[in-house]
């Protein structure tokens, strides 16, 4: 996996800390639907690299903070810009809905 994965203490940190314009993958490797979202958001990531950031969370392994968040199954993508919450795109989706997420969060940074 070429995204770099979280924890409670490193998403606190690149998340609300770093202020970066980023994504977070919240997945399972159980999940059918993961196994295909996961490949897309990784592709994004070469094609973003330097100017968005791209993170992984295994709800497995970080149950607690995959609860905080108040997030409802998997996959979930969560989108950040200085460090606050921008929105969410849940279950099977496309890449063109991601990039345009994407697009939507580097509009002020460009």
């Amino acid at each position: 996996m070429s995204l770099l994965q979280l924890n409670s203490k490193s998403f606190e940190e690149k998340v609300y800390d770093s202020g970066e314009a980023c994504l977070v993958v919240f997945s399972r490797k159980s999940c059918h639907v993961c196994k295909e979202v996961v490949p897309i958001v990784e592709e994004l990531h070469s094609k973003y690299e330097g100017k968005f950031g791209f993170y992984y969370v295994d709800v497995e392994e970080n149950k607690s903070l995959y609860q905080s968040l108040s997030l409802k199954g998997v996959p979930q993508i969560l989108f950040f810009k200085e460090g606050i919450y921008q929105g969410k795109l849940s279950g099977q989706v496309e890449e063109e809905e991601i990039e345009e997420k994407i697009a939507e969060n580097l509009e002020d940074n460009l």
